[in-house]
């Protein structure tokens, strides 16, 4: 949604919506969700994938394509 639909199957193929977006992991949308919730669904992911490297690319996909920071 920030550089274009990635499924390039809608409507919004190629449209860059310039949304700010965030993976589940980053600490920004993290502190969003109940803790318990948080632990139940998503802790078990962040065992297994580095959570350093996607904060870092995200940040720059954000800083490339975002209109609405």
């Amino acid at each position: 949604v920030t550089a274009g639909d990635p499924t390039f199957a809608g409507p919004l193929t190629g449209v860059q919506l310039g949304l700010t977006v965030y993976h589940v992991c980053e600490p920004e949308l993290k502190a969003e969700f109940d803790e318990s919730v948080y632990e139940d669904q998503v802790s078990m992911m962040e065992m297994v994938l580095d959570v350093d490297d996607i904060v870092k690319e995200m940040s720059s996909i954000r800083s490339e394509y975002c209109k609405y920071l």
